[in-house]
């Protein structure tokens, strides 16, 4: 009884101290991300600079209060962030947190799938590499993990693109869905902004697979890229739980090797692999961007990189305090699925 309290208050202690670590992680990268943007020069200036007259550009300051003190734009942003505000966009006057509602939504479903290829793809291949170690298939798979993660995701995109869209046709060359399947599928309530749950509720199995075409060549783009990493990270970890000592009991009392594996190695190593797999949410978003752009997915990534090109910083400023935001809390919530699975994480 008082092992399994201490145990529960160890959990609530190290809960609580991560919890709080997260308040200053997010306020840091929420600062740098304001400052950094504002060392380019002025949001206003740089975006219609040539193109409207003195009079305007200083109208067009006031009216997004950039012709204030530095700290006191900062005070505010600070304060809007806080009620979920991320202002508003330059160009078509969009209010940010209706990009990261709908965008975010379109930006979600690709990073889950993603990683669910990743997960369903590189895991068991990590365990067959440890299983054949410095063999043929070990120094194969070995070699397709370096490939998966050096390749850029772009030229990789473009590559499946071009074999499965254009030379065989069996899947579409870009976009979520079909014109009409998307604004169909958008009529839905609730309209949850996830292309695969909504034309679930609208009833239309067709409209489902269209969908799901959509979605694998820019999944498998994606999770190629995370691929590589967990595969070696399930080959080294299963590689050393396999000299263990308790591995080696088993095989002393004559378990077969695949059973083994299976059984006593495999749960053991994964458990630091799932810490680092969470941190892999971070390098899926990165990839994000390169991915819809290449297949013109409209995520936060491909709204990202039109106001990019556009200039509009005050754009560019929302999305990447919500992504760093994003990734700050998958970070705690891995944290906190790392220490429910292993008890040495609290201490």
């Amino acid at each position: 009884m008082a092992t399994t309290k201490t145990s529960s208050s160890s959990l609530r202690t190290y809960l609580i101290t991560r919890l709080l670590l997260v308040i200053p992680m997010v306020w840091i990268l929420v600062t740098l991300v304001f400052f950094v943007l504002r060392v380019i020069g002025d949001p206003i200036e740089n975006r219609f600079g040539g193109q409207l007259s003195a009079e305007e550009i200083a109208r067009r300051r006031h009216a997004a209060g950039l012709d204030r003190s530095l700290i006191s734009q900062y005070w505010d942003y600070i304060k809007g962030v806080s009620h979920g505000d991320f202002g508003q966009t330059l160009t078509d006057h969009r209010a940010i947190s209706d990009i990261l509602k709908v965008n975010g939504a379109a930006t979600l479903e690709l990073t889950f799938w993603a990683f669910v290829v990743a997960l369903f793809v590189g895991v068991p291949l990590g365990r067959v590499a440890a299983r054949y170690r410095d063999r043929l298939p070990d120094i194969g798979l070995r070699l397709f993990g370096v490939l998966a993660y050096a390749i850029p995701i772009f030229f990789l995109g473009l590559l499946l693109k071009l074999l499965f869209s254009i030379q065989l046709g069996w899947l579409p060359v870009d976009g979520r869905a079909k014109p009409s399947v998307e604004v169909a599928i958008n009529d839905v309530a609730p309209n949850t902004h996830i292309y695969l749950v909504n034309s679930i509720l609208y009833g239309d199995n067709s409209y489902v697979w269209d969908v799901i075409k959509h979605t694998i060549l820019p999944a498998v783009t994606l999770g190629l890229y995370v691929t590589g990493i967990f595969l070696r990270l399930v080959r080294v970890n299963l590689l050393q739980t396999l000299r263990a000592d308790y591995v080696e009991a088993a095989r002393a009392r004559g378990i077969k090797e695949s059973r083994v594996v299976r059984k006593h190695a495999f749960r053991n190593a994964m458990i630091p692999v799932i810490t680092v797999m969470g941190l892999q949410v971070a390098a899926l978003l990165s990839g994000a961007v390169l991915t819809e752009e290449t297949f013109e997915w409209q995520g936060l990534g491909y709204q990202l990189a039109h106001y990019l090109q556009a200039a509009d910083y005050i754009a560019v400023q929302g999305i990447v305090t919500a992504i760093a935001v994003i990734v700050a809390l998958i970070s705690f919530v891995i944290d906190v699925v790392a220490a429910v699975i292993d008890p040495r994480v609290r201490y």
